[in-house]
């Protein structure tokens, strides 16, 4: 019998270090919000760019998800860039 294991996340369960599970988890849902925004909006790609402060290049890496190209502290920028307010929380691990 297979024995499911459960995970908080799908980072968590692709990747073995904690601290990289939740910096992709974070970068992952400001990708999520900011791609949100920029289809909301309706804007092109080269509107977005030029809201976040970025090129056109990066926000097509931003819609296709390419997470491995962005750090946290640029997707932050990115969202205070667009009007979103992020927030961090911390909790003890379980």
């Amino acid at each position: 019998m297979i024995k499911k294991q459960g995970f908080a996340s799908v980072w968590d369960a692709i990747e073995d270090k904690q601290h990289l599970a939740a910096s992709l988890l974070a970068r992952s849902q400001l990708m999520i919000a900011l791609a949100e925004t920029i289809r909301r909006s309706g804007w092109t790609q080269r509107q977005a760019a030029a809201r976040f402060g970025v090129t056109q290049p990066r926000i097509s890496d931003l819609t296709r998800g390419r997470i491995e190209l962005f750090s946290l502290d640029t997707l932050v920028d990115m969202a205070e860039a667009a009007g979103l307010k992020p927030r961090i929380s911390v909790r003890r691990a379980a």
